[in-house]
């Protein structure tokens, strides 16, 4: 399933999105070209799953795209400022096949350009003249945050629970795209019903993206995903794979030799990798996925049957097909 069909609803609207990005690099005020050249590296659309919940949820209502457009630009800068950091603090060189900022300019400029990044955002989000969608912005920066710092804290510790798993990705991916359905659907107008049924799909939603995510980070291509196969298990972080196969083999594990600094690195992450693709751990991460779509969709038939509730429907079967 291609994210063109799903979105087709709402394309010509969506791609006003890059205009936006455009407008910010291009900006007559901006007289600094080093900050241009920085902005011009990073702020390329990609798949922009959340500024398409936001127009998508504002689909039921009242569609106000005057509003909407700011909210749905807003998260995808949001998103991208937490790449640069992400980057910087893992020392990554390479996202959506391009140089990282850090790679190019260093660690200092990557977190600041992050810092400059979260700040336009926010300015976005209160061109809404929304206060509850600015105070939903600045609720969801915070939980980005701890769940940053959450992991940064459990990083190289193979003593984790999948409790503690799905507080970290809840806070750190399903937080903003629970904020990207739940604003469009405040701006839109939505009884208060369907703000929750639509926050609650946001929210599960994004849990399945990231187990996704976590998935293709042993059985992707580095090609198609922009980034090395086995970053997660170089940057120290558990994820839904590793945490199944640590229960799988708890004495002598690789991801365990990995975190403890034992043995050769790289041969560490290609046993892991040929283990979890061997064991049946990905169909069983699939699974989990599939049953948070499942409760993703749950109370879409209180929802108007349009053509953007057949969308979202959509967008819970791409999560789990796609391929990077």
């Amino acid at each position: 399933m291609q994210l063109k069909t799903i979105y087709e609803l709402i394309e010509e609207d969506l791609t006003e999105v890059g205009g936006q990005f455009k407008l910010l690099i291009n900006d007559k005020d901006n007289t600094f070209p080093e900050l241009r050249r920085m902005l011009s590296q990073i702020l390329i659309t990609g798949k922009i799953v959340r500024p398409a919940l936001t127009l998508l949820a504002g689909k039921f209502y009242d569609y106000n795209f005057e509003k909407l457009l700011p909210m749905a630009t807003a998260s995808e800068l949001l998103h991208i400022a937490t790449l640069v950091h992400d980057d910087a603090i893992d020392k990554s060189s390479i996202r959506r096949g391009r140089p990282t900022i850090n790679k190019i300019w260093g660690i200092d400029k990557a977190i600041i350009l992050g810092d400059y990044l979260f700040a336009k955002a926010g300015e976005s989000a209160a061109a809404t003249g929304n206060l509850r969608v600015v105070r939903l912005f600045a609720q969801t920066l915070e939980t980005i945050s701890k769940g940053e710092l959450k992991q940064s804290f459990s990083a190289f510790n193979s003593e984790q629970t999948f409790d503690q798993y799905l507080q970290r990705i809840s806070g750190k991916t399903a937080s903003l795209f629970a904020m990207a359905a739940e604003s469009g659907a405040v701006l839109s107008k939505a009884p208060e019903e369907s703000v929750q049924i639509l926050k609650r799909y946001g929210f599960n939603l994004g849990i399945a993206f990231q187990i996704i995510d976590d998935v293709l980070d042993f059985v992707g291509v580095e090609e198609e995903m922009g980034k090395p196969v086995g970053s997660d298990l170089v940057q120290g972080t558990i994820t839904l794979p590793s945490l199944m196969l640590l229960e799988l083999y708890p004495k002598d594990n690789p991801v365990k030799r990995q975190f403890q600094n034992e043995g050769n690195k790289q041969e560490n992450i290609t046993e892991a990798i040929e283990l979890v693709v061997n064991s049946g751990i990905v169909d069983k991460c699939y699974r989990i996925a599939l049953d948070y779509c499942t409760r993703a969709r749950q109370g879409f038939e209180r929802l108007p049957n349009n053509s953007s509730r057949q969308a979202l429907l959509k967008l819970t079967e791409y999560v789990v097909e796609r391929k990077k």
